[in-house]
């Protein structure tokens, strides 16, 4: 196995298994689990999306968890991750103008914001691996300009 940088790998493994816990919650104990997210009474079209967002985050932890040998593969997944969390902190910051869901969408924007920051530090440190100091620069600068 290629040399990792051992706390981006740990960062990384970590969201996985962040995201696969929360995605068991959603899919399979949703009632629980949106209560606890602070979302209010949900009808059946809230819990099958609060369902939908638990099946991808189950799958993609579990992806994350399986790459733990794989740099390139785990690389890419938080990469993946990380745009996902990004879109959930974009769409939960409008569902947060609804009185009903405001609560659960403001934690939700600060949990998958932050999800979304560590994450974009994770890869930014796992792209680095094996690249020349220069290469490494030049990468991370090119990230910090996209915004």
């Amino acid at each position: 196995m290629p040399s990792v940088d051992p706390l981006a790998r740990r960062a990384a493994l970590s969201l996985g298994a962040a995201r696969t816990g929360l995605g068991v919650g959603a899919l399979f104990v949703t009632g629980p689990t949106l209560k606890a997210l602070l979302f209010g009474e949900t009808d059946a079209v809230g819990r099958a999306l609060a369902k939908l967002a638990g099946g991808r985050d189950l799958a993609l932890g579990l992806a994350t968890l399986a790459a733990h040998e794989d740099p390139a593969a785990l690389r890419r997944l938080t990469l993946a991750a990380t745009v996902l969390d990004a879109a959930d902190a974009v769409s939960l910051s409008m569902a947060a103008r609804q009185p009903g869901s405001r609560l659960g969408a403001i934690g939700g924007v600060l949990s998958a914001g932050g999800a979304a920051l560590a994450g974009a530090l994770t890869w930014r440190r796992l792209a680095a691996e094996g690249l020349s100091d220069e290469q490494a620069a030049a990468l991370m600068a090119r990230a910090a300009t996209i915004r």
